[in-house]
């Protein structure tokens, strides 16, 4: 979506390269067959179908452990603190960014502008864990988004000092106060995910079994919501990225301010997270080069903590509380995601030529 004086929402995506008969490379069994379990040859180019997008190695270890990703792909440009892809002989690839958003948009450019995949028919799932709006979610719910905003790209004014009549100090670029349209944009402030995608995902995990846990469980009875002390469930809303790793109810209302007037009231925001404007607009570029699907983009986040303060306690209190989500929003990360996954592999050639 771009924000301009008479702005329109414009959905990020591009002609889908899976209509096209030419393809780079060979497939993944292929190519992992000849190169065997070691280090794949850069003279192939591996062919996933599902790749898997981290943030931290703790996101990325229940796919390590679970899965026999014993194929390593070093890729030039990506985090020398996770420099290679780890794939399967299934189809199955992962790679990790590293946190925030310089990160998550180089190793993501890095992984699409390389020699060394052809992604044409992949298709990419991030996934990772995120702060949730206990309105909407609780500790280890699994949340897919249709809506990805950047909660950064704006003016901010300290509350302190703004106008006694504004809500709060954010306002978007341009504009003269909250609530005015756009006066200029970066062009990357709201990215529309196929929503047939983004449905077709909520309906294979939504019977997924999550984690929780007894910390989990007495942590979240703080909170008044239903949804936050209810047990953890697949729910489909919208997430919010940036930079800055925020807390407290007052923020949390202006970031769902936010989302909204950026998406014309469409988003529902339930999720906060680091990367996922900033990896999309990496993916986004790869899509308008046809090296890759924008219509083949999910985007899955589970909630390791609230974003903001439960009654009666500060927000200070709450931003260093050990909540006992942790553990749960990792392991359901993977849960829902190798549903997801397997789900595409077991059934590639529909998934393949975009019959979901």
């Amino acid at each position: 979506m771009l924000l301009n004086p008479t702005p329109t929402l414009i959905n990020a995506r591009s002609p889908a390269p899976s209509v096209r008969k030419h393809f780079v490379g060979v497939g993944l069994a292929a190519a992992l067959a000849v190169f065997g379990s070691g280090h794949a040859s850069a003279a192939e180019r591996i062919a996933p179908k599902v790749m898997v997008i981290t943030m931290f190695g703790e996101e990325t270890k229940p796919w390590l452990e679970a899965r026999k990703l014993t194929t390593k792909i070093k890729v030039p440009g990506l985090s020398k603190d996770y420099p290679e892809v780890a794939c399967d002989t299934q189809g199955l690839c992962v790679m990790t960014t590293a946190m925030g958003y310089a990160n998550a948009a180089s190793s993501t450019a890095a992984l699409v502008l390389g020699d060394k995949f052809d992604l044409k028919q992949t298709y990419f799932l991030i996934d990772g864990i995120a702060g949730v709006d206990p309105r909407d979610g609780t500790l280890g719910s699994a949340l897919w988004a249709r809506y990805v905003i950047d909660g950064g790209l704006r003016h901010d004014i300290d509350p302190r000092q703004i106008p006694s009549d504004w809500p709060d100090g954010m306002l978007p670029l341009g504009a003269a106060k909250p609530g005015d349209k756009a006066g200029w944009n970066a062009g990357t402030e709201v990215y529309a995910l196929n929503p047939k995608l983004a449905e077709k995902a909520f309906e294979l995990t939504r019977s997924v079994e999550l984690a929780d846990g007894k910390e989990a469980e007495t942590y979240r009875a703080r909170y008044q919501d239903e949804a936050a002390r209810a047990k953890p469930a697949v729910k489909l809303c919208d997430t919010v990225s940036i930079d800055t790793y925020w807390h407290g109810s007052k923020i949390g209302d202006a970031m769902e301010r936010w989302a909204k007037h950026a998406t014309d009231g469409k988003a529902n925001y339930c999720t906060t997270q680091m990367e996922d404007n900033a990896t999309l607009t990496a993916l986004k570029r790869g899509a308008d080069e046809g090296l890759l699907d924008f219509e083949r983009i999910a985007v899955l986040r589970t909630a390791s903590n609230f974003d903001r303060e439960a009654p009666g306690q500060s927000v200070a209190e709450s931003l260093s509380a050990k909540s006992g989500g942790f553990g749960p929003s990792v392991t359901n990360a993977y849960r829902v995601g190798s549903a997801f996954a397997d789900a595409v592999i077991k059934n590639w050639p529909s998934w393949s030529a975009g019959k979901q």
